[in-house]
């Protein structure tokens, strides 16, 4: 029994049967078909290397539905920008989900839409469950004491819109109001539309009242805010008829992820800030590393207290690296009064100290050549590792 039918819920059923196909496997899922609320999320291929090893069925459809971007562009209150090399990729959350049930679907497992689990008893022949309800978890909550749950938020406000303007690059901007900084990371996520998360500080949200603006004059508000980088681009709040609401960003940490026969993966077992965008790969990876336990184990009670362990082990880099990354966000004022060059440096060497000689390089790929020379050994590398992989490449 899964409970959740998000990446992590679906993963884990696939990588399950995939193992196993004698495995009974059902997803209960509190919405309905397609009720996915939000925009794009990136990945690296790191993610893509281990989905095309695991699954390559569905890491195809995946690759398929995804958006390649190149560099990182960071502006800081003029046109003037910094440049950091690399480039990832990102999927827009409901073709990905369908793809993971369609897969899932085909593989045998069974998906229950609209059917909420609010006690854990009714599943009681069950031999496992695996709890993948997200963040705000409700079998988490009600076993608290039992996972030693610590959930606390983040200070600043985020909300995450779409707009129709393309953005080929990952794309930081931060704009000066007189209530203080107000920032957006966006990045291309299906065709002619873009993701666009903006977050800013406690004081300066309520100075711009968003507080007390509708959706729709929050909305316009911003987009008065960004009209240099839209560029009479607009943004689009509703997602699957609903509208984005402002946020603050849930950090969720289990002391285990385990309890009696119950197991805890992705967001509901740990979250990771959206600016170090790894919540989808460390949920999908969860998924494989369980199922791959349970083949390896002759006991289920061994599988999970391993899967304990080594998840919470191969974690820790990533929790740290998220928590610097909150706080550097958070704490936007100490850099601001630096140029954009020294603002993106700063922006790119906030998970910890760097030597020397990494300002030096950041200067140097400032240039357009070397930026350009950049781009084209990113290219070659991204083809290589889209080969190796047996992907057909793009």
């Amino acid at each position: 029994m899964c409970i959740g039918a998000g990446p992590a819920g679906l993963y884990f059923a696939i990588s399950a049967k995939i193992r196993d196909a004698g495995h009974d496997i059902t997803v209960i899922e509190r919405d309905p078909p397609g009720a996915t609320y939000g925009w794009g999320v990136v990945y690296w291929d790191d993610l893509l290397d281990m989905l095309y090893s695991n699954d390559r069925e569905s890491a195809q459809r995946i690759r398929a539905e995804s958006s390649l971007w190149q560099e990182q562009s960071i502006a800081l209150r003029t046109d003037e920008a910094s440049y950091l090399t690399g480039y990832g990729y990102s999927v827009n959350r409901a073709p990905l989900l369908e793809v993971l049930a369609s897969r899932a679907t085909e593989l045998g497992v069974r998906i229950e839409y609209e059917r909420a689990a609010e006690d854990l008893s009714e599943f009681s022949d069950a031999d496992l469950i695996v709890v993948a309800d997200g963040a705000n978890s409700r079998v988490r909550q009600r076993y608290s004491e039992q996972f030693g749950t610590i959930v606390d938020q983040g200070r600043n406000p985020y909300i995450w819109l779409g707009t129709d303007k393309v953005f080929e690059m990952f794309t930081f901007d931060f704009e000066e109001t007189p209530h203080g900084w107000v920032w957006f990371h966006a990045y291309p996520s299906s065709a002619g539309v873009s993701t666009f998360i903006v977050e800013c500080q406690e004081a300066t949200w309520r100075g711009l009242g968003f507080d007390r603006l509708s959706d729709g004059e929050g909305v316009r508000l911003l987009e008065r805010i960004f009209a240099r980088m839209l560029n009479g681009g607009s943004l689009i709040s509703e997602s699957r008829g609903k509208a984005a609401s402002w946020q603050r960003f849930t950090q969720v940490y289990n002391q285990t992820w385990r309890h009696d026969n119950v197991v805890l993966i992705g967001d509901a077992a740990h979250t990771t800030h959206f600016t170090i965008g790894s919540g989808t790969r460390l949920a999908m990876a969860d998924a494989m590393m369980l199922a791959q336990m349970l083949i390896g184990h002759e006991d289920t009670a061994g599988a999970l207290k391993t899967f304990d362990e080594q998840g919470h082990a191969a974690l820790r880099v990533a929790q740290a690296a998220a928590r610097t990354s909150m706080a550097w966000f958070e704490s936007i004022d100490h850099y601001t009064d630096r140029s954009a060059l020294e603002f993106g440096y700063a922006l790119a060497a906030r998970h910890g100290r760097q030597p020397p000689w990494q300002y030096q390089r950041h200067m140097i790929t400032q240039n357009r050549v070397v930026r350009r020379g950049l781009r084209l050994a990113n290219s070659c590398r991204r083809v290589y590792r889209a080969r190796r992989r047996g992907e057909s490449w793009r």
